[in-house]
């Protein structure tokens, strides 16, 4: 299919495009690019897949256990995922993500390795159905983990086994030691952890660990949340792992603007009977404003065509419009990352960005960040590249302007 002299430039080429992006763990809205890239066209087509392959997957984990996260409270999210995980890869790059978003550990022992991430887990119903009985069972893993003891206790009855572990933790404690709780992992949780929390109180227990799990998502644990429920940490699995309800993030990868024969760069449009799958054209750039500490609003905005004018238009409704003070506080989202090919950005750890997100997070308002019926929150475009979307859109069709 190819010639020798095209597969030897291949084979040859190095990249050196430009690169900018939006810091790993910001906030970003729909329409906002989060990623700009610019260089020779054939350059740029040839990183479309890679880059939407990572961000979009990335993006979609991330943003699935923040809402988790969002939804447990004051309680811890544990990431439980692997087994149900797209692949070996897949489920490293999602408890990467899963941390970022806000989960306190995870059970994938590579993820930890090689991200640095705790580890957490507790031992499988394997492991009690492998000897004769559940109070066997919990006194040979209290012997094994002395110092990591959390039984799982639904393997026959979940009380009963609550009550089997405040046997094991008896014993561990006369050897100096102390059980970390216990785990349910199917039934009534939220009952069942209300009972599990007095059989543990009045055992002498108060500060043992009651861990929930069981295909939770942020809807089911926000119900528990909402009846009282006693959980201390939430393992969740399948429903974070694969963004079970949104299985797929719709990021695009789309030409907004080329350079012409004398060096200008003319905007480009894909226009679509579908509004949202309209681009918006041009050399992209956000701007976020912030009053009195909180984010109140991002401008899509072209950076060929100045400083952007503080009216935000919402590119799926133009009658809903936000307007800024030109003194308003403001940064702009998208820094240089690469530059002709070299990198110019200081990665920073994965600590620091889910830092950077768990701040983030806070400087909305709640009404945003509410799982049921959340308000809007005004991103859209600046005015003038709204006016210019139009004319090209008009153009397009073939409309007088």
């Amino acid at each position: 299919m190819f010639d020798d002299e095209f597969l030897r430039y291949l084979h040859e080429l190095t990249l050196n495009v430009d690169v900018d992006a939006i810091p790993e763990g910001t906030l970003v809205f729909p329409q906002e690019p989060i990623i700009r890239v610019r260089g020779s066209l054939m350059q740029c087509q040839l990183l479309e897949t890679a880059l939407l392959n990572i961000v979009n997957f990335d993006t979609l984990i991330a943003t699935k256990a923040a809402r988790v996260c969002l939804a447990a409270g004051v309680a811890s999210v544990i990431e439980l995922g692997l087994r149900r995980a797209q692949g070996v890869n897949g489920g490293l790059a999602a408890s990467r993500a899963s941390y970022l978003g806000g989960c306190a550990g995870t059970s994938n022992v590579l993820a930890g390795k090689t991200f640095g991430i705790p580890v957490r887990g507790t031992h499988a119903h394997s492991w009690v159905m492998s000897f004769d009985d559940e109070r066997e069972a919990f006194a040979a893993y209290a012997n094994a983990m002395p110092s990591n003891a959390l039984f799982l206790v639904d393997t026959y009855d979940s009380l009963e086994g609550v009550r089997h572990a405040v046997e094991a933790g008896l014993r561990l404690r006369r050897e100096g030691k102390e059980m970390l709780g216990i785990r349910l992992d199917s039934g009534d949780l939220a009952w069942l952890s209300i009972e599990a929390r007095r059989i543990l109180d009045d055992a002498g227990f108060p500060a043992a660990t009651i861990v929930a799990s069981n295909d939770l998502d942020e809807h089911i644990i926000a119900s528990l949340v909402a009846q009282g429920a006693k959980i201390d940490v939430y393992g969740v699995g399948t429903r974070l792992i694969t963004a079970y309800d949104q299985p797929a993030l719709g990021g695009v990868y789309k030409l907004g603007a080329i350079r012409d024969a004398a060096g200008a760069w003319q905007p480009r449009i894909k226009v679509s009977e579908q509004t949202i799958k309209t681009s918006n054209p041009g050399i992209l750039q956000v701007r976020r404003y912030t009053i009195d500490g909180q984010y109140r609003g991002d401008a899509i905005y072209d950076t060929e065509d100045g400083q952007p004018s503080g009216v935000v238009i919402d590119p799926t409704d133009p009658t809903r419009r936000a307007k800024f003070s030109i003194d308003a506080r403001y940064h702009d989202l998208l820094v240089p990352v690469f530059r002709g090919g070299e990198l110019v950005y200081e990665q920073p750890s994965l600590e620091s960005s889910r830092d950077h997100a768990r701040r983030e997070l806070a400087r909305i308002s709640e009404s945003i960040r509410r799982l049921a019926n959340p308000h809007r929150y005004p991103a859209g475009l600046d005015v003038r590249l709204h006016e210019k979307k139009v004319a090209l859109i008009l153009a397009a069709r073939g409309a007088n302007v």
